[in-house]
């Protein structure tokens, strides 16, 4: 039985490929399949808010810590439009990660219904710097990924009925 002090151990999450060229696809794959130490083999469909795009979505079982680890790999394809969320579990937060070509890659604190989470250091801090309302509301837009969010949307509703990749990875 685990103790009230301990953590989760094992969690999950989905990795959503919102857009990638398609000569990216199998840099991809090897790049979850690295990542998860299990074999990625993906579902690719055509992406219709960008034609000639492809897009899959993958769900994930691993360690706490993976999304930041999935996010780190794939960012290197500064091409690549795409979001992982790892969901929130035994004492850990949730997070979610986004990547769009232009504005590079945004980290949020998630919680349990996936609202993002600003710590209350951090608004403070926001207060803190920004001497007018309209400033602090620029602050506190980039701390949501706001401009993420609205870049991403259009990608977003691509995946519908798109078959879905399970991916586990070995733990012990």
């Amino acid at each position: 039985m685990r103790t009230l002090s301990q953590f989760a151990d094992l969690t999950t999450g989905v990795v959503y490929i919102h857009s990638s060229p398609t000569a990216l696809c199998p840099h991809v794959e090897w790049a979850l399949s690295s990542t998860l130490d299990a074999r990625a083999n993906l579902k690719w469909s055509a992406q219709d808010a960008a034609p000639g795009l492809q897009r899959a979505t993958v769900d994930w079982t691993g360690p706490v810590g993976t999304g930041s680890r999935l996010a780190n790999a794939l960012r290197e394809w500064s091409a690549l439009r795409f979001e992982i969320t790892e969901n929130a579990s035994e004492g850990v937060d949730g997070e979610r990660f986004c990547h769009v070509p232009g504005l590079g890659l945004w980290r949020g604190s998630m919680s349990a219904n996936g609202d993002v989470m600003i710590g209350e250091l951090q608004l403070r801090a926001l207060m803190d710097s920004q001497p007018d309302s309209a400033g602090l509301a620029g602050r506190l837009d980039a701390a949501l990924g706001t401009a993420w969010d609205e870049a991403l949307e259009a990608f977003r509703m691509g995946g519908a009925g798109a078959e879905v990749t399970w991916l586990h990875q070995r733990v012990g």
